[in-house]
């Protein structure tokens, strides 16, 4: 084992790994959320959040050669959107505009006729004064050429209500024994690094005390601190009053016990959904090929930006015209639609793109090394297809799967069908789109219309 050393450099933000390439230790770094391969320096960079650090710990034990650890905050790097060739990434923020595309001599010529123009080396990318005069230049240039602009702009987020979590202060981390048990009971990467997360944010709310010592005083404690202090949604209070029992019932072996806590009701909130006539206009302000077959297939199939980019080649299933779903959430695999219309652009972009396992595989994917495309990127797409065709309401990706749900069952399909096709547990859960649906509202008249107000 120790033929193949492990070295890590810890950071304030970000955990540097360097190891050979060996499958298996390549599948687990790409469990932990928003990981990713540096090409140019050859290393794995991961966030630093908690719990993450003490999971490579365990994973690569003895493994590991040299642990360097510092204070000094790296470069600040953004996980941004990676342009592919005739893709120009515009980013409007503090006062600059920040260029991203593949070389394009006449790009770059028209960049550098702005006074004040910079190409950074270091984040490779071109950086300008921001006036509103400049911006539309550059577009104009853009698409003169016949670029596609992916245009985000960042803002400081005004609707952030909950107390920003300073785990810099923690000095304690998630017992090993807790991620033990975790894996040992199958749970999925995403509720290990959420579990996790909370549970250690619970111990650190008690520096000075061992967490065999805390009991249901402190655990209620705790939960009116997430409430009052951190103005915390209901669904995250849930989820750590679940962390917390999970460690003192299941790794600890004790008995189910109730806690007396004010446990929340979940917030009803209906989802937003998207007019057909709204989805029409995404997608033909799509014009990239892989965006627009990747924007159709979650529509298309009511898929989840995880159940997306998990998909692989081998789940398109053309005879029966289904796309298998395996291992979604709550660990079940299920069928899907695959409509003939997704079919044929999925024929056409794997004819073009070529992808070797994924469906949808990002950059730097190769055969002996597949890369499945980010949601980060996919959620890019849809913000940009979603300002181009002029849409302004709040939408997400996740928007499409509800605009699925209700636009099947505005067209007459069962609840119990539409269940099962999105995988929900609950016909509950499903019975949220007969309150989103519009069908037959015109049919209905306001009493105020039955009222003769004419003098």
């Amino acid at each position: 084992m120790n033929s193949f050393p492990i070295s890590l450099l810890v950071t304030e933000k970000k955990i540097f790994l360097k190891m050979p390439k060996i499958e298996a230790d390549v599948d687990f770094v790409r469990s932990l959320r928003y990981s990713h391969w540096n090409g140019e320096s050859f290393h794995w960079e991961i966030p630093n959040y908690p719990g993450n650090l003490d999971k490579i710990k365990y994973y690569f034990g003895p493994r590991i050669s040299n642990i360097e650890e510092t204070s000094q905050p790296e470069s600040p790097k953004e996980e941004i959107f990676i342009p592919e060739k005739g893709q120009v990434y515009l980013l409007k923020e503090k006062g600059r505009l920040t260029l991203r595309f593949q070389f394009h001599e006449d790009l770059i010529q028209a960049v550098k006729q702005i006074p004040f123009y910079r190409w950074d080396t270091a984040q490779k990318h071109w950086s300008l004064p921001y006036s509103p005069k400049y911006e539309q230049e550059i577009r104009q240039k853009i698409a003169d050429l016949g670029l596609e602009l992916i245009f985000r702009e960042k803002t400081e987020s005004s609707s952030e209500n909950r107390a920003k979590l300073n785990t810099k202060v923690f000095t304690k981390t998630c017992p090993p024994e807790y991620l033990q048990k975790l894996r040992e009971r199958r749970y999925s990467p995403q509720t290990l690094k959420t579990y996790s997360a909370l549970f250690t944010e619970f111990i650190n709310f008690f520096p000075d005390r061992e967490v065999d010592e805390l009991n249901e005083k402190d655990i209620m404690d705790f939960s009116t601190h997430l409430v009052v202090n951190r103005k915390v949604s209901s669904s995250y209070q849930n989820q750590a009053i679940n962390a917390i029992k999970f460690y003192y019932e299941k790794v600890k072996g004790g008995p189910k016990k109730f806690y007396p806590i004010d446990r929340p009701h979940r917030e009803k909130i209906l989802p937003e959904v998207c007019s057909e006539e709204e989805v029409i206009s995404i997608l033909k302000n799509t014009s990239n090929l892989k965006h627009k077959a990747i924007l159709t297939t979650i529509y298309s199939a009511g898929l989840r930006i995880s159940e997306l980019i998990n998909l692989k080649i081998a789940h398109i299933d053309s005879k029966r015209m289904q796309i298998r779903v395996e291992q979604s959430k709550g660990k079940k695999d299920r069928y899907t639609l695959l409509s003939t219309k997704n079919l044929n652009l999925l024929r056409e972009y794997i004819k073009v793109y070529k992808p070797h396992y994924y469906l949808f595989e990002g950059p730097g994917s190769m055969k002996e090394n597949p890369v499945s495309y980010t949601a980060r990127s996919v959620q890019a797409i849809l913000k940009e297809s979603a300002r181009k065709a002029g849409i302004t309401k709040r939408i997400s990706v996740h928007t499409l799967r509800h605009s699925f749900a209700t636009h099947l069952l505005e067209h007459g399909t069962d609840l119990r069908y539409i269940q099962s096709l999105l995988g929900h547990e609950s016909s509950k859960t499903t019975e949220i789109y007969t309150h989103v649906t519009t069908k037959g509202f015109d049919q209905i008249k306001s009493p105020l219309d039955q009222l003769d107000l004419d003098d």
